[in-house]
């Protein structure tokens, strides 16, 4: 088992559009290895992007501890029109909360390890996951959806925040 340490905000590699992934190889199986072992290697995660470990690859992987367990290899997403706000949070913002907005329905296309297609389909807390999994492979972290006083107040915690200063 390899649990790989998650980079918080500050990293540049949270910021940086992840590669499309174009080898299917031993390599990208150890990654979604390693993914899944930092995924499942700490109760209370639902969700790792490769981005989260330093690798620049398009590759997330998801359990939102109702069945759906899962990886995904260079998505896409398509959103319902529907939204709803709900707390969320992320490993690379540790300990911080606050009400992000969400489509309420998402699919995600891509491939999986080895290069076969698969499409995952969610509403509610397993859409959020596949946004958010899939936001982190844009170079987006869910705080920088939020708007007004929520947006101030995470950027106000953000700088207090023990993890931001070192």
């Amino acid at each position: 088992m390899t649990m790989r340490p998650i980079r918080v905000l500050g990293d540049a590699v949270l910021r940086s559009p992840a590669d499309t992934v174009t080898t299917f190889d031993a390599g990208l199986r150890e990654l979604v290895t390693d993914l899944m072992d930092t995924l499942t290697g700490k109760p209370g995660r639902v969700g790792v992007a490769a981005p989260q470990i330093g690798v620049g690859a398009a590759v997330f992987v998801y359990d939102d501890d109702e069945g759906h367990r899962g990886h995904v290899v260079n998505p896409t997403i398509e959103l319902g029109p529907d939204t709803e706000e709900d707390d969320e949070g992320c490993l690379s913002v540790p300990g911080l909360f606050f009400p992000t907005v969400r489509a309420t329905t998402a699919t995600v296309r891509g491939v999986d390890q080895h290069g076969a297609p698969l499409t995952v389909s969610g509403s509610g807390f397993l859409a959020r996951i596949l946004q958010h999994e899939t936001d982190h492979l844009s170079g987006r972290l869910y705080v920088d959806t939020l708007r007004g006083d929520a947006r101030r107040a995470a950027l106000r915690e953000i700088r207090a925040a023990a993890w931001s200063r070192s």
